[in-house]
């Protein structure tokens, strides 16, 4: 049998800290699909296409296959068939909004299983919110995402004239 989980996310944009989720995931796992959503209730700066590219371009192993959904996880884990969540807590602060979305998405699928996985230790205060402001003022942040990421995010707030 093969064992797949789910890593979703918004991945606006993908960090090292996601890919770092994803490689580690994928040696837990016969198959890592991560799931980019189109959650547009956070405004995200890249559409639902942009990511999903972005996301490919970053993470090119055999075992992690890349889509984009919208709508309820519940509906995409059963379309992909599992019912395993790859879910990532960079601190204790995460913890208490994992758990409550834990429990909500077992209410609905009584079967899901949610796994918690922790970031290597230099990614555990990396977030793409603050990879976005970093971005947005013009700092550094070659060592946060892929340079493909880094190159869009200039490009994205380079002001045009």
């Amino acid at each position: 049998m093969t064992r797949i989980a789910l890593y979703p996310g918004t991945f606006d944009p993908i960090t090292n800290g996601h890919s770092d989720l994803a490689c580690r995931a994928a040696t837990l796992f016969d198959e890592v699909v991560v799931a980019v959503a189109d959650d547009t209730s956070k405004n995200p700066l890249f559409s639902l296409n942009e990511r999903v590219e972005l996301v490919k371009q970053v993470i090119n192993k055999s075992n992690i296959r890349v889509i984009g959904f919208s709508g309820l996880l519940i509906d995409c884990l059963e379309e992909i068939g599992t019912n395993t969540v790859i879910r990532g807590l960079r601190a204790v602060s995460d913890f208490e909004y994992e758990f409550q979305l834990a429990a909500m998405n077992r209410r609905l699928m009584a079967n899901i299983e949610t796994v918690f996985l922790t970031p290597a230790e230099n990614y555990t205060f990396l977030s793409a919110t603050m990879v976005k402001e970093v971005a947005r003022l013009g700092g550094d942040i070659s060592s946060f995402v892929h340079p493909t990421v880094a190159k869009v995010l200039q490009e994205r707030y380079t002001p045009r004239s």
